[in-house]
């Protein structure tokens, strides 16, 4: 009630009308909207719900006069959510709290509430606070199975991680096991190497270590596997360099060919495969000290063999297992020669030798009857290349000085060998370079 100037009382304007009706009215946008609606005084006291309200949250039945945040104890909202509503809504006037979880007949359903503070001077019953939840189920499962795809992409990215790291470190190993030539034609070549042979006219050559059964039987095994490990190891990275394809050892003894997979020419993979074998026998006298140090006690000395001619070359053996190896007379004529070979040199057949011809100096020797050769064969030995320019290839891995002799023993990193010779000259500078030894 107020009153005039000459002092009637008069009825406030809101006293006119009927408060339910305008509460209706002012609730008119909400009645049919898609979201869950509710409008409270200011006390928080629950006044009016949408019908989608009661849609949404069956389980509550009529809320009307019901205290808002005990409505939202009872959905089961969690308690610093509901103390973070009653908090903003009193401190704010207004809280929006994007994601509610709420289980509702064993559905797990996510809902934002959205509610603010209303005035209205002329309507004091209008004053008070509307919200409404709006269902974000559909928008929060889409966003889970977003989030497990990318979990799922992270847990398929880390074993495919772990499975490439696997086959890395299996390939590794593999590579141990053949030659590298082998090796990038097996896994760069789309063919089924199962079925791929060829006729092809090669380059073979064969060595073996003479009285090797007698270093055997008077070395212990592990300084015999260190000797036959060492004297492998720099063979085979003399024929890699050379661009020769290992085929295998067997037992001291190495078949390695030239012409298969790559090629030069006839001529070039010949001279290859002969500049292979004086440098082998290069090394063989260069690491005669070290193999000394580690037990053996008699001098290593080896013979070598090489022939030229057509093979057939590619994958022989059973589905169990496979060889890459070439089958030919030229093998077993490379074996004879090495049989016959004089210990520290290298005997060549008369093909080897026209390729040949002209660059390297041979000594011819007298035919020679071989077994499981109807004819007598001929043959020659291998002096060296002609020219110096070929020599001056060869690496050196022994250097002798005035007063300091030098041995690499282990040819397969030069550069760690390198970085221990600056060590052993920073230790010796430390310790003499003072004058301590004048």
């Amino acid at each position: 009630m107020r009153l005039c100037a000459w002092g009637v009382r008069l009825m406030s304007f809101d006293s006119f009308f009927n408060h339910s009706n305008i509460i209706d009215l002012s609730f008119f946008n909400f009645r049919n909207a898609i979201t869950a609606a509710y409008f409270a005084d200011k006390d928080l006291i629950v006044l009016k719900t949408n019908d989608r309200f009661r849609s949404f949250f069956p389980i509550l039945g009529n809320i009307t006069n019901f205290y808002f945040p005990d409505v939202l104890e009872q959905l089961g909202v969690p308690i610093p959510q509901i103390e973070e509503f009653i908090t903003n809504i009193n401190g704010k006037g207004f809280v929006l709290i994007p994601e509610i979880h709420i289980r509702i007949k064993d559905e797990d359903l996510v809902f934002s509430l959205l509610s603010t503070r209303t005035h209205d001077d002329d309507f004091s019953y209008l004053s008070g606070v509307q919200g409404q939840f709006v269902d974000r189920t559909s928008e929060w499962r889409l966003g889970q199975q977003r989030e497990d795809l990318l979990d799922q992409k992270q847990r398929d990215s880390k074993i495919i991680e772990e499975k490439s790291q696997r086959l890395s470190t299996l390939a590794t190993r593999l590579a141990q096991y053949l030659s590298p030539q082998i090796y990038q034609a097996i896994f760069s070549d789309k063919e089924d190497h199962q079925k791929s042979h060829a006729r092809k006219n090669l380059t073979i050559f064969l060595s073996d270590i003479v009285q090797f059964t007698d270093i055997s039987d008077t070395l212990e095994p592990e300084r015999l596997a260190t000797f036959i490990n060492s004297y492998l190891s720099e063979m085979a990275s003399i024929a890699i360099d050379c661009g020769g394809t290992i085929d295998k050892f067997i037992g001291d003894a190495i078949l390695v060919f030239f012409g298969d997979p790559e090629s030069d020419g006839d001529r070039e993979d010949a001279i290859k495969c002969v500049e292979m074998a004086i440098r082998m026998q290069t090394r063989i006298a260069e690491l005669q000290k070290y193999w000394q140090t580690i037990g053996v006690s008699q001098v290593v000395r080896v013979r070598m063999g090489i022939a030229t001619g057509f093979c057939t070359v590619g994958n022989f053996g059973s589905k169990q297992r496979l060889d890459y190896t070439v089958l030919g007379r030229s093998v077993n004529l490379a074996a004879r020669l090495e049989a016959i070979a004089e210990p520290d040199k290298i005997l060549i057949d008369e093909n080897t030798h026209n390729l040949i011809q002209g660059s390297v100096i041979c000594e011819p020797i007298e035919e020679v009857k071989l077994k499981g050769f109807a004819r007598p064969v001929q043959a020659y030995r291998v002096v060296d290349f002609i020219r110096d320019e070929n020599r001056a290839r060869r690496r050196q891995l022994t250097r002798t000085g005035k007063h300091v002799e030098v041995s690499i023993n282990d040819s397969s990193d030069i550069h760690a060998a390198i970085q221990e010779l600056h060590s052993i000259q920073k230790d010796l500078q430390k310790k003499f370079g003072d004058g301590e030894s004048k």
